[in-house]
């Protein structure tokens, strides 16, 4: 059969720094296209002069929505889909084209990632089996409308494991990963809100006391030192963000609903 052609696609926000390794590690694809959030550090203006990348400018609703509108501007049937913080290693590169050359009988691929706090590889603290799709059939899958963060796909077929890891440069400071988790928190939360789940006090203590001791000591982010505390206590920190602005959703529904019955 014909050797298969892919595209690339890429989501970003203010991803300088990151998103140059990103593009060097895809070169080997046959279309790269990315889709921006109107960032405001240089990332646009650096992917409009690159000569390999079709940047498109879309706002930001939610992950889902803007990978789904991602996914249609793909010519190919096979897609590569990566964040900006992550790199296709060689030994990954080869896997993928093979894969996808030799008449494959899944049409959705999972891969492990090798987590990197800033530039030391992180090896417990929950992400040691961490594993997200990232190439597929575009005419066989669809994201999930039911998750709005950490989105997942829908899938006509079976699904497969590349061998090789993909490399993901999680930790750039502590004051960037601490403003994504707070955001995810609060995803998550509207998530929860959309899906009818009820806030109580009891979560909101214990859900990130688990969290924290879940990936500090049964998933081993102890053996990482100092940069296991951190993450572990900033994934923690997502969780009670996420109950907080559950909280807060539905005293707003409350609220909202006594002043439709007393007008």
């Amino acid at each position: 059969m014909p050797n298969q052609k892919i595209s690339a696609l890429v989501i970003t926000y203010n991803e300088m720094g990151y998103i140059q390794k990103c593009i060097d590690s895809i070169e080997f694809v046959d279309e790269i296209i990315v889709v921006d959030s109107y960032s405001t550090d240089g990332t646009y203006e650096y992917l409009l002069n690159h000569p390999k990348v079709r940047v498109i400018q879309n706002p930001f609703k939610n992950f889902t929505a803007q990978k789904s509108f991602a996914l249609k501007q793909a010519s190919n049937d096979w897609v590569l889909f990566l964040d900006a913080d992550e790199v296709v290693p060689e030994q990954l590169e080869k896997e993928i084209t093979q894969v996808v050359n030799c008449n494959p009988k899944h049409v959705a691929y999972w891969f492990y990632r090798t987590f990197m706090f800033q530039k030391e590889r992180l090896r417990f603290s929950g992400w040691q089996t961490d594993k997200n799709y990232r190439l597929f059939r575009k005419s066989k899958v669809n994201f999930s409308d039911k998750r709005i963060v950490h989105e997942t796909l829908d899938i006509d077929g079976t699904s497969g494991i590349l061998k090789s890891k993909l490399i993901h440069y999680c930790y750039k400071d502590y004051e960037n990963y601490k403003g994504k988790m707070l955001y995810y928190g609060q995803l998550k939360a509207k998530e929860a809100f959309n899906n009818h789940k009820q806030f109580n006090y009891a979560l909101l203590i214990l859900k990130p006391l688990w969290k924290f001791l879940y990936s500090y000591i049964v998933r081993l982010g102890f053996l990482d030192g100092a940069k296991g505390i951190t993450i572990c206590q900033l994934n923690a920190l997502g969780d009670l963000e996420r109950y907080r602005e559950l909280q807060k959703l539905k005293q707003e529904e409350t609220w909202s609903s006594i002043f439709k019955t007393y007008p």
